[in-house]
């Protein structure tokens, strides 16, 4: 096209100007395209690129006579992106609709164009229509902001990712996952929420320096792309907290198994320098439609599930529940209570025996620290410790310990030795050494029937002062224990540069050691073999059953802590133990252990045919459960225990007596990250709404499935009442 016919169809109108020649315009218009201020670009009915300013193919890095008869679609895309583009529609829907194209960002679709290197333009267009009518196309120009726009990607990129770690940060997380939801709200799909805190992170902060949290920080980001890969996104919100989002996710035990994998790995000791820094993390889920359908209320779920894992004694996970408490508020409370039981003397030591499995004798006690509260009862070591070990608290809750269970074990035989746990935080404490002399001195105590037990974690921070701190303790004559050995990094540098007098095997292994598919007897064989060639002891924690038992003393074990033994008890009835004769304990317990089962009084619904009727569960385990309630239920009968909170589970019946049922589950319960089971999967929020109830999340043991509507069949079973106490 003559670039004299271009421009009067450019103006819409045939030139009114007068000018001299229409070479003199010719002119003039390649002197405005050879500038490089803007191009000109038209094309035909079809959409079909018909002319362009000879320089925009020069830019673009591509033959002119590449680009023209082309579709404009396929030469140019729009950003999706583009906060700029104003119409919200990508540039093949504004061509297709004949719309005025104003300032749209497009990139050269071209792979050839400046290899590498995208180019940017700003388009502008009119359609082409004449009085009858007709449209004959598009009539428009164009300007190279590539420079320009780049920069305002790299800003867009500064604006939404964190600085230190590239991940994203709190304001992009926030806008993907209202995206998100509102995208799957519409498709009936599921999003998973994960948010991560550190553990122990402000310790490397305060021992090692911030650029040494820094470093670490950015060390957990690497680890945390490498675990979640591409199976979602991953955003740090600031200081020691992350967050991932996983789409199309709701399998409990999926979640269950990628959170235990990421305490595990983030755990693992970090190099800094020449030193290495141990935290932990905990994690809490919650999962779309269920536990919430809007961005704060999924948020404020996993919020409240990281605070139950963090309470529950970290390094743990937990899924949502809508009974969870305002974890914070508790937690001051607790705080509040346990610094006055401490200063009224309402805490207790109990002693749980260590016994030399050759002759039965006990030839040492752990303290363990009890706290019954008026109002709360029994207090979990496992809840209050971790709540002390965040505060200033610790400090003189475990000077107290110490000093308490040295005077407790001055009263008992002179064979008989006392294992006293120390947090990290206590241990690295500016005098710990003294009050450990303190203790021995005031109660009279031999040292070397002190025992300190310590956790890894204790080699985090200044390696010098921790070196420092064990030759003082070993100056003074008390023992050394390593516990949870083979839980957590269990570096073998530990045990060289470390004067350990022990290692303790951790219960966890012991739990699944008669197990096939395991391999823990094997490592307990390994950490059992190791303390002995380094002539240390080791205790094996955890046993309670005697197929347990013999598979310890199979493998070597000489030492053993468990309920197969004794639970811990007061110091009253240790003395009575003591004054009763020889200190020594036969085991007693079942022949075998069963994993995952819970003694319970909970009331759910079993679901058969068309109705529904109410038990109790007694037992449950991840492969079945004891139920109450139901008389005359035939062998064989399948049914659907509702457990609440859209847990549905098949199972089929293997006993039946009387009131009492024995079942079978069709698909096994997992873990739910505090001890208990819960389903994989639950009945989805959108199924319910598809069934004429409204679409919310799910609530706390809520049945969902009730008595079908209508007339029905007749109940085949009969249901009966019974108590907490049936």
């Amino acid at each position: 096209m003559a670039v004299s016919n271009l421009w009067r169809g450019f103006s819409g109108a045939p030139a009114q100007v007068d000018l001299t020649s229409d070479g003199l315009r010719h002119a003039v218009l390649e002197d405005f395209e050879q500038t490089g201020l803007a191009w000109i670009w038209s094309s035909d009915a079809e959409g079909i690129l018909n002319y362009l300013s000879p320089a925009a193919a020069d830019a673009l890095g591509i033959p002119l006579h590449a680009l023209l008869g082309h579709p404009l679609t396929g030469l140019f895309e729009t950003d999706p992106d583009d906060p700029d583009n104003r119409s919200g529609r990508p540039l093949g829907f504004q061509i297709k609709a004949r719309n005025r194209i104003s300032d749209v960002t497009v990139r050269c679709a071209l792979p050839e164009a400046r290899t590498g290197k995208p180019v940017w333009l700003l388009l502008s267009g009119q359609p082409k229509i004449d009085s009858t009518g007709r449209f004959h196309g598009y009539r428009g120009w164009a300007k190279d902001i590539s420079v320009e726009y780049q920069r305002k990607i790299e800003d867009s990129r500064l604006a939404e990712f964190d600085s230190l770690t590239g991940l994203y940060n709190r304001h992009r997380m926030n806008r993907r996952l209202d995206g998100l939801l509102a995208a799957y709200r519409a498709a009936k799909r599921t999003c998973a929420l994960m948010m991560l805190d550190l553990d122990r992170f402000k310790q490397v902060n305060d021992t090692m320096g911030h650029p040494a949290g820094d470093n670490l920080l950015q060390q957990v980001a690497e680890r945390l792309r490498n675990i979640i890969g591409d199976r979602g996104e991953i955003g740090r919100l600031g200081g020691d907290e992350f967050q991932v989002i996983i789409p199309d996710v709701d399998d409990r035990g999926k979640l269950g198994d990628l959170a235990e994998k990421v305490i595990q790995i983030i755990s693992q000791p970090y190099p800094i320098d020449d030193k290495r820094a141990i935290i932990g993390t905990s994690v809490g889920i919650a999962i779309a439609p269920y536990d919430g359908l809007e961005t704060e209320e999924l948020i404020r779920a996993s919020d409240l599930a990281l605070y139950a894992a963090k309470n529950g004694g970290r390094g743990q996970f937990r899924f949502y529940s809508a009974d969870l408490k305002d974890e914070e508020e508790e937690r001051q409370l607790l705080l509040d209570d346990l610094r006055q039981a401490l200063e009224s003397d309402q805490l207790e030591l109990h002693y749980q025996p260590v016994v030399r499995v050759a002759d039965n004798r006990v030839v040492g006690m752990e303290a363990l620290m009890r706290w019954e509260h008026e109002e709360r009862g029994w207090v979990s070591p496992g809840l209050f410790i971790p709540v002390a070990e965040d505060s200033s608290l610790i400090a003189p809750l475990g000077d107290w310990a110490l000093h308490r269970a040295c005077q407790d074990a001055a009263q008992w035989p002179a064979t008989v030795r006392v294992a006293v746990n120390v947090s990290a935080r206590q241990f690295t404490a500016a005098g710990f050494v003294d009050v450990v002399a303190d203790a021995l001195q005031a109660s009279g105590l031999a040292p070397d029937r002190l025992e300190l037990e310590l956790t890894e974690s204790v080699f985090m921070g200044d390696s010098d002062a921790t070196d420092a701190t064990f030759h003082a303790l070993k100056q003074l004559g008390v023992r050394l224990a390593l516990d949870d050995f083979g839980t957590g990094y269990s570096s073998l540098s530990y045990l060289r540069s470390a004067p350990f007098d022990k290692l303790k095997v951790d219960k966890s292994f012991v739990d699944t050691c008669t197990q096939k598919d395991q391999n823990s007897a094997k490592i307990i064989t390994a950490i059992i073999g190791l303390s002995k060639a380094l002539g240390m002891e080791t205790t094996v924690e955890g046993v309670e059953a005697f197929d347990q038992l013999e598979v310890v003393k199979a493998r070597g074990g000489e030492l053993v802590q468990g309920w197969i033994f004794a639970k811990a008890m007061p110091q009253a009835m240790v003395l009575q133990n003591i004054h009763d004769g020889a200190f020594l304990i036969e085991p007693s317990g079942p022949d075998k252990h069963r994993p995952d089962r819970r003694s319970m009084f909970r009331r759910v619904g079993v679901i058969h045919g068309d109705h529904r009727y109410d038990a109790v569960i007694r037992d449950l385990s991840k492969t079945g459960a004891f139920i109450e309630g139901l008389v005359g239920v035939p062998l064989n009968t399948v049914f659907v225990l509702d457990l609440g909170n859209g847990q549905l589970v098949v199972s089929q019946v293997m006993r039946s007596e009387g009131a009492q049922l024995g079942v079978e589950f069709e698909t096994p319960l997992v873990s739910d990250g505090a001890g208990g089971l819960c389903t994989r999967h639950r009945v989805s929020p959108y199924a319910l709404a598809a069934a004429g109830m409204p679409l919310s999340s799910l609530q706390q043991g809520q049945s969902q499935l009730g008595h079908a509507p209508g007339p029905g069949s007749a109940p085949q079973f009969l249901q009966v009442q019974v108590g907490s106490g049936g």
